[in-house]
């Protein structure tokens, strides 16, 4: 399993973590409201808190006088932080909150420091709290009013009686353990559970049917499944055009068996502790063959695992869904397919380009056209015909050697084309002109796979419709719609 390092970014991602800080000791600086706020929350988690500033608020004296909080008095003192687990500086100084923020660096301390993200080396998130359950919201420091909203958004939509579902599981966790070793079988009875009537009992209060529920539930289910496959498509690579079904799929998944062009994007929304494993094939590098793939579905699923066989674009166009399907069906393997947008369509429509146009193209063909010894087998003189829109799948190099075809059996040289490249994607480039070009606009613009070409009428439109990415870059000036007829 090849598995690829993280892509650097220009502001990187906070590591999240709960931390444990029943006893530990944890130093807050400053005496007003929002020390007050970061002390009782610590207080709650079970932290040793002292509190250092000249003066307290009402509050935290009280608590000071109860022996809750350690009250340290007068201005910061790198001392007070001997032993500390954690500092939080929420003073209203900011060289004082510096000075704490300097000094914490270099012991070693992580240090967060209220409203400032660059000084600080944690951040203290927004919570959403159901008894033991936690989900916990961080903007990395940059947006915390944002961070809030969501929080009062989930605040509404999860239900209370999560935190007595989580109690109860916690409570059954080694029960549930020993009935099933293998974690696939733990993961699908969790998922029966929560869609069960459970959930229902604990929030009418009926604690004492739950438990039975529970103890039924844990009976009745089955240790280990059949295994199963889904053909998912990915789409072209922007995740918003996943459908439910497949985001879903993605989230249920043991093993993930995904191509080469699957976006990182959409590899990001995967639960994360399935195993990813790449199966991608590109023209001269095929490090997993077609029979190498076929034998990693089957081998997992006769393991009673779930697999999705995540593919780009549609897994039945171009994708060769149909011959892995017939793999399964021959040896017994449940299966099902869930469609995905084509990169035909989905680069169309993110390039401006209308496949179909009343008044320029009633029709529209896929083709694929990976290399020149697959151009023979193409249908020429229909592909030629006028009113119509090509959608081309094929690799860059082949390009010279396609519009030539195309012209010599009839096309008109002033046909326009697109080429969409990367299409949805952050980095989608649309690159135009004529079919007589074709190629050295392709070199001029160093046109990269993967790369959709449309040839048409309609492909003269994308200067006029792009609504996504950058303008696109033209090799030539368009030529009038009617002089490609």
């Amino acid at each position: 399993m090849t598995v690829a390092p993280p892509s650097p970014a220009s502001s990187p991602l906070l590591f999240p973590l709960f931390a444990d800080l029943r006893e530990r000791r944890v130093l807050v600086v400053g005496g007003g409201a929002v020390a007050r706020r970061k002390v009782a929350a610590l207080l709650e988690a079970g932290a040793r808190v002292t509190v250092g500033a000249p003066q307290l608020d009402l509050a935290l004296a009280e608590w000071a006088t109860q022996g809750r909080i350690e009250h340290r008095s007068g201005r910061f003192d790198p001392n007070w932080l001997d032993r500390m687990w954690l500092v939080i500086a929420a003073t209203d100084h900011g060289p004082s909150n510096r000075a704490v923020a300097t000094a914490a660096d270099a012991r070693r301390i992580w240090v967060n420091v209220v409203d400032d993200a660059g000084l600080s080396s944690f951040q203290v998130p927004a919570r959403v709290e159901r008894g033991p359950l936690q989900i916990a919201i961080s903007s990395g420091g940059g947006a915390p009013m944002l961070a809030r909203a969501l929080r009062e958004r989930l605040e509404r939509q999860l239900d209370e009686s999560l935190g007595a579902l989580a109690t109860l599981l916690t409570r059954h966790r080694q029960r549930i353990r020993a009935r099933f070793d293998d974690i696939g079988a733990r993961r699908r009875f969790f998922d029966r559970v929560l869609a069960g009537p459970l959930s229902g009992l604990l929030r009418r209060g009926d604690h004492e049917a739950a438990e039975l529920e529970f103890d039924r539930a844990l009976a009745a289910a089955t240790p280990r499944p059949a295994g199963s496959v889904a053909l998912v498509g990915a789409g072209p690579g922007d995740p918003g055009l996943l459908t439910l079904r497949a985001l879903r799929l993605l989230n249920e998944a043991d093993v993930i068996l995904h191509d080469r062009l699957v976006s990182a994007d959409v590899l990001a929304l995967v639960r994360r502790d399935a195993e990813q494993i790449e199966v991608g094939k590109q023209a001269g590098n095929h490090h997993t063959t077609q029979d190498g793939i076929h034998a990693l579905m089957l081998e997992h699923a006769r393991a009673g695992r779930r697999v999705v066989r995540l593919k780009g674009g549609d897994p039945f166009v171009f994708g060769r869904g149909g011959e892995e399907l017939q793999v399964l069906r021959e040896h017994g393997i449940d299966y099902e397919v869930v469609p995905g947008i084509t990169a035909a369509v989905a680069c169309a429509a993110y390039a401006g380009v209308p496949l179909t146009h009343r008044d320029h193209a009633q029709s529209v063909r896929l083709l694929t056209a990976h290399c020149k010894d697959s151009h023979d087998t193409l249908e020429w003189a229909g592909l030629a015909a006028g009113r119509q829109t090509l959608a081309v799948y094929m690799g860059v190099s082949a390009l010279a050697d396609f519009g030539t075809r195309l012209i010599a059996h009839g096309r008109h040289p002033a046909t326009p084309f697109a080429l969409v490249e990367n299409g949805s994607r952050p980095d989608q480039r649309v690159v135009t002109g004529h079919l007589a070009n074709l190629a050295d606009t392709a070199r001029m613009h160093d046109v990269q796979s993967p790369a959709l070409l449309i040839v048409g009428e309609v492909a003269g439109l994308a200067e006029r419709l792009h609504w996504f990415g950058a303008a696109p870059l033209s090799g030539a000036t368009a030529a009038p719609l009617a002089h490609a007829a």
